[in-house]
Formats: structure tokens, sequence, C-alpha cells
């Protein structure tokens, strides 16, 4: 196997170097960012039981912890959400017909945390990353369960991704995400799937997703999405 930075602060377990090559990771990345398309429902409560439809458009750096994700919910797109971990602070805005705002979410550790988890949980969407962002250290579980961590203090947290069958990331858990974005922060468990990998950009990439908190022993599922157009870009914007 070609090694991807022998300078890597947080040398790569063998079994994380050969998931991120086998998903189609370059060793001599040239691109700093990822963009692609989301569609799919939404629920913007766990207490609701409305799901909104929705189409979005994310970007991901390939060497730093930090996306940007800006979502319209349907019907007509008055609804408007960025959610974004950017220069290492969490961020989320939500508006009403282009202008009115209705949620700016105070910044907190505890924001920048939950968006970090976010980062770490759709790393299957950037396997670049894997090779390339130093902030990322990894840690090998077993055969099929690798776990990735990154933040400091209050912000810190580790995520830990199931292989499936195909050696593919099929999951992700999280012991304690906040189920909010504002006080008060509730920690509960909380797990991705991923699923449908298809070839884009030389990458294999899920195309498939959902997500939800485990709530007394029960899948509380609130996103639920497409990803298709995945692009290479030279930035976040």
């Amino acid at each position: 196997m070609t090694e991807p930075d022998r300078a890597h602060p947080n040398p790569l377990p063998p079994a994380v170097l050969a998931l991120a090559l086998r998903l189609g990771a370059d060793p001599a990345c040239a691109f700093s960012a990822v963009g692609f398309a989301q569609s799919g429902h939404m629920k913007l409560s766990l207490k609701s039981s409305l799901w909104l439809p929705f189409r979005a458009h994310q970007t991901m750096s390939v060497r730093s912890c930090a996306f940007a994700w800006n979502a319209r919910f349907m019907p007509l797109g008055y609804l408007a959400v960025t959610d974004a971990l950017l220069g290492g602070m969490g961020r989320l805005d939500v508006t009403a017909f282009g202008c009115l705002p209705l949620v700016r979410a105070k910044a907190s550790a505890a924001l920048t945390r939950g968006e970090l988890i976010r980062y770490l949980a759709e790393l299957p969407l950037l396997p670049d990353a894997m090779l390339h962002n130093h902030d990322l250290a990894w840690r090998e579980i077993d055969a099929s369960t690798i776990a990735v961590a990154a933040g400091a203090g209050d912000t810190a947290c580790e995520i830990v991704f199931t292989l499936g069958q195909d050696q593919r990331i099929a999951s992700v858990f999280c012991a304690d995400r906040a189920t909010r974005a504002s006080p008060p922060f509730t920690p509960m468990p909380w797990r991705g799937e991923f699923g449908d990998y298809r070839q884009q950009g030389g990458r294999w990439i899920p195309s498939s997703a959902q997500v939800g908190w485990m709530i007394k022993g029960k899948k509380c599922l609130y996103w639920q999405g497409r990803i298709k157009d995945w692009t290479t870009k030279n930035s976040l914007g």
C-alpha cells in the first residue's frame, strides 16, 4: 500500500489506511474540499411527527474539520437552514422567506461539538479526509469496527464506524450527541446508517443515509436522504 503522508502526526492504523484506499481515497490528493447535493425528508425536532422534504448542497473540507450545509425545505422553499462548522466554530441558522430569522443558535462549545460529531460521522462521504485531515485521531477496535476522534476539552468527541460485509462503512455511532443545538443540552446515543454505495469521482460514496437518536432503546429517526453529484472543489466556498 502507498503511505498517504509520512508526516502525519497521528499515524493511521492499517485498517483505516486500507479502508480509505478501498473507498478510492488518493494518497496524493490535489483538492481541498468536496461538494454534493442532497434531497430527502427531515424532522425539525424530535418531538415533531412532521417530515418536511428538503433539498440541500453541502461542502466538506479534506484537510480540516469544516463543512457547510445549506438546505431549503418545501413546500416552496420558504424555510432555509444553514448548518456549519467553520473556523472551528459551530453554526446553526434558520430563516423564513429568505430574510426572517427564526433560529440563530448561540455560539457554544456544545454547539461546536455537535457539528464536529456531524463532520466525523460524514467521513464516508469524504474518504480522502481519512488520509489527509491531520486533526483526526483514529483507532482500530476490531476487524470490523474503527473509531475516530477530534476536538479538545469541551469539544472533544469520538464516533465509531462499523463495516458491512462489503468492507465499506455501514453505520456510525456516537454515545453522547446532544439532541438540541441550544440549552438545555441532553446527550443521547446517536446512530446513522449508510448504503447503496456508488462510484462518484473515482470514490465509493454512499448514496443513501439515515440518522437518529436512540431514546429509551428505540431508534428515533429524524433525517433520511439521498446523496448525488459528488465533485471535488478547491475551497469550501
